[in-house]
């Protein structure tokens, strides 16, 4: 009997949920690359194929396997880079953002003053 390797499915699930490996980085706070690593089979898997052995010896769900308890440490809220609609908007421009533009027209009046 050959044994079954696992395959990671999150690229096809991201598609589905029409994300780019960048918005999903972004909501889960790992790198691009991390998304990257995990839909090419890179890491965690290993990982991942243990919970579900745990998860089947015990007949539990992986929430089952973890207990959040408070953190002494407190949290900090900060905002991290663009939303979601935000950066959907920009994926699908093609054009240069316009403060890009009004620099480098500056920066050209600037130079042309100078001469």
């Amino acid at each position: 009997m050959k044994r079954m390797k696992p395959v990671s499915r999150i690229a096809q699930l991201r598609e589905q949920a029409e994300l780019t490996q960048l918005e999903l980085s972004q909501l889960l706070d790992v790198t691009e690359n991390t998304v990257a690593n995990w839909e090419k089979g890179r890491s965690s898997l290993e990982w991942i194929e243990r919970v579900i052995k745990l998860c089947r010896l015990f007949n539990c769900t992986p929430e089952d396997l973890i207990e959040y308890v408070p953190d002494t440490e407190p949290v900090e809220m900060k905002k991290k880079g663009r939303s979601l609609a935000e950066l959907r908007r920009l994926l699908n421009t093609h054009e240069p953002s316009q403060t890009n533009s009004s620099r480098q027209t500056s920066k050209s009046s600037t130079l042309k003053a100078h001469e």
